[in-house]
């Protein structure tokens, strides 16, 4: 095999560090989430902040599978934390096209570095399918919130905003990989991203 395809401890470890600051960046804003008005930002938010440490993390991804193994964390994370299987089995999709789109680009193009944040960002949006699938077996999980919260977020989700929330994590990715752009401008100056 050749070595230089290999993924090294070093590559490892940048998938631990920057998979965590992303993770707990979305979990912090998730806490939104208990007041169901601001439950659709959760397709806006996470995303948007998300691609800064996932952008800084393209500056240290030169090999492929980089992305797919931190996308697949993420869903295991998320899965782990009662989000139930979507997101796990929506990073595997979302990941390995994330790091597919970035590998076109020979992990050196700033333009391929913004899609595939886009992409990668969809997982924020698989949280919602329980709500748009089968709403009733997701409270039933969380008999924590009341009728109130239910009736609420039902209200506020009806079938058409999941074609409206996938686009908006997927705009939003995005529009963070620009900021982060523009905030880390030196990082991708010296990691050779233009």
């Amino acid at each position: 095999m050749n070595k230089q395809k290999t993924l090294t401890g070093k590559d490892l470890i940048n998938i631990g560090i920057y998979t965590a600051l992303l993770f707990i960046i979305t979990m912090i804003i998730s806490m939104l989430g208990f007041i169901p008005i601001f439950m659709p930002l959760l397709a806006v938010l996470p995303p948007f902040f998300g691609a800064i440490p996932y952008m800084l993390f393209l500056t240290k991804v030169h090999k492929f599978g980089m992305i797919t193994i931190m996308s697949l964390i993420v869903g295991l994370l998320l899965f782990i934390t009662g989000m139930g299987i979507y997101p796990f089995l929506c990073s595997a999709i979302t990941g390995l096209i994330a790091d597919w789109v970035y590998k076109t680009g020979n992990f050196k193009s700033s333009k391929k570095a913004v899609l595939s944040s886009g992409i990668f960002m969809i997982v924020d949006w698989s949280n919602f399918i329980p709500l748009f699938t089968n709403i009733d077996k997701y409270f039933s999980t969380r008999p924590n919130f009341d009728q109130n919260y239910v009736t609420t977020l039902s209200r506020l989700m009806p079938l058409w905003m999941c074609p409206v929330l996938f686009a908006s994590a997927f705009i939003f990715g995005i529009l963070g990989a620009l900021f982060a752009k523009v905030l880390l401008k030196k990082h991708f100056k010296r990691a050779g991203i233009a």
